[in-house]
């Protein structure tokens, strides 16, 4: 009797280009002539011919499906001719060459369990659909090939994310989603109901940035970073905006404004290195499918050493550009999306670091610079994305801090506590903060926000 290995569809696709048996045999730790070999997924294609079915069987694993041979001499060949597309089924058997393209080899079934079969009503079948069909049936997408690949990518990415600061030292934290403050100050909060009665003494809200509380622990452990999912109550249905969304945002010690650019530039670059590196087929479905130029604009960050601008220099070559821009470039006001894209598509033709913004249209926390009307502020500008990286040397003085609060009509008293940071061993500190979904729009080509989140939440939209 075999022994029966089960074993996933990446495993299998991983020897795929091993030419001998004795290899793939020993690669699986097999010693049996025949061995057994066993598959779980689901039926993602079937066609009959006589005496036999052909099924491609997909786990998620990867792109690839593996294709199996079921002959009408298994016990339950009638069953399985009436599989449909998404049916489960757990496969047991041979592995063969295949005389087929596509595959180096497949397996003859012995015996083919079926799991849960479906029915007709089944949404996915072998066609393509449009991105807002499949958001309605978000609970589905994910058995497609294309957002089977997107959520690959954004589990890929998060490791990379992880990986990249625990190489550095940072210490990774959980800041509260739970909060009473407004980091940005642009009142797009979340209320939430605190009980009945109330638990909490004050307004509560959910959180739009975990910056603040990772600034109390760069100020304690030194370079520190939270991951972590975020809110906004903005009432706007763009392909760019989301309810509920995840930021990464470092917190770095004895950290400089130059300093806090140089991290924010290497990673990104190492991030998308990291996920080409290891999702090199998943990547190549969007490349081929979705965006024809994203593997050039990829290699473009990969490779580039980014301009770095100020912001009035930044509104000076848009003003030289002799361009008819919907919003005029102001000294007084920040860059929109079409002077980005101009900076960074037109211009440089690759990443841009724009850098101490007007002081009045940034948050309080901004360090001051000497001329007292800018702040030492920085946007990481890429092509086709526009921005995707906020950061700034944050305020360490106490009474410029305090003075800014007053200027920009924040609470003291709300913020005793940040303050009371300033007032014992302030250090000079500096981080940034990155969209998540933002980069996956950027490293997959796709233009709308709600195809790179498992289930979006967006203004009417809380289904799943």
């Amino acid at each position: 009797m075999s022994i029966q290995v089960s074993f996933s569809v990446k495993r299998f696709i991983k020897i795929q280009n091993e030419t001998r048996m004795k290899k793939i045999k020993d690669i699986l730790n097999l010693d049996q002539e025949q061995p057994g070999l066993k598959i779980n997924g689901w039926v993602r294609t079937k066609r009959d011919a006589k005496g036999f079915s052909f099924l491609e069987v997909n786990d998620g694993s990867c792109l690839q499906n593996i294709q199996v041979i079921a002959e009408q001499t298994i016990d339950n060949y009638d069953a399985v001719e009436k599989l449909l597309t998404g049916s489960a089924v757990s496969v047991t058997g041979r592995l063969a060459e295949s005389p087929g393209k596509g595959q180096k080899w497949e397996i003859h079934a012995d015996r083919i369990d079926i799991l849960s079969p479906t029915d007709d009503t089944y949404p996915l079948q072998k066609k393509r659909h449009t991105d807002e069909f499949l958001r309605q049936i978000a609970h589905l997408r994910p058995r497609t090939n294309k957002y089977g690949a997107m959520f690959r990518i954004r589990s890929e990415a998060s490791f990379a994310v992880h990986q990249f600061f625990h190489e550095r030292g940072f210490v990774y934290i959980q800041t509260p989603i739970l909060t009473a403050s407004d980091c940005e100050g642009a009142g797009e909060l979340f209320a939430v109901a605190g009980g009945n009665p109330p638990i909490f003494d004050n307004d509560v809200y959910l959180t739009v940035s975990g910056q603040l509380s990772a600034e109390m622990f760069a100020l304690s452990l030194g370079d520190v970073y939270t991951f972590g999912p975020t809110f906004r109550a903005e009432n706007s249905n763009t392909p760019r905006h989301a309810a509920e969304f995840w930021m990464i945002e470092p917190e770095m010690a004895f950290c400089d404004l130059d300093q806090d650019m140089a991290v924010a530039e290497t990673f990104i670059k190492q991030v998308i290195t990291h996920v080409l590196d290891h999702c090199e087929s998943d990547i190549n479905l969007f490349a081929r499918f979705v965006d024809k130029d994203l593997l050039p604009t990829l290699e473009n960050i990969q490779e580039s050493l980014f301009a770095r601008i100020t912001h009035s220099d930044a509104v000076e070559i848009l003003r030289a550009a002799n361009i008819d821009f919907t919003y005029t470039p102001s000294h007084d006001s920040d860059l929109q999306t079409e002077h980005e894209r101009f900076l960074t598509e037109i211009h440089f033709k690759k990443p841009v670091i724009v850098y101490n913004y007007p002081r009045y249209i940034k948050p309080f926390y901004m360090r001051r610079n000497p001329d007292n009307e800018t702040v030492a502020a920085m946007d990481i500008l890429l092509p086709r994305i526009g921005e995707l990286i906020g950061g700034s040397q944050r305020e360490e003085r106490l009474h410029v801090l305090e003075q800014q609060m007053i200027d920009a009509g924040v609470s003291k008293d709300s913020y005793w506590w940040y303050l009371d940071s300033r007032r014992h061993g302030s250090v000079p500190h500096s981080g940034f903060g990155l969209g998540f979904e933002r980069f996956l729009m950027l490293i997959t080509g796709a233009t709308n926000i709600r195809d790179v989140i498992p289930f979006p939440r967006t203004p009417g939209k809380v289904e799943f």
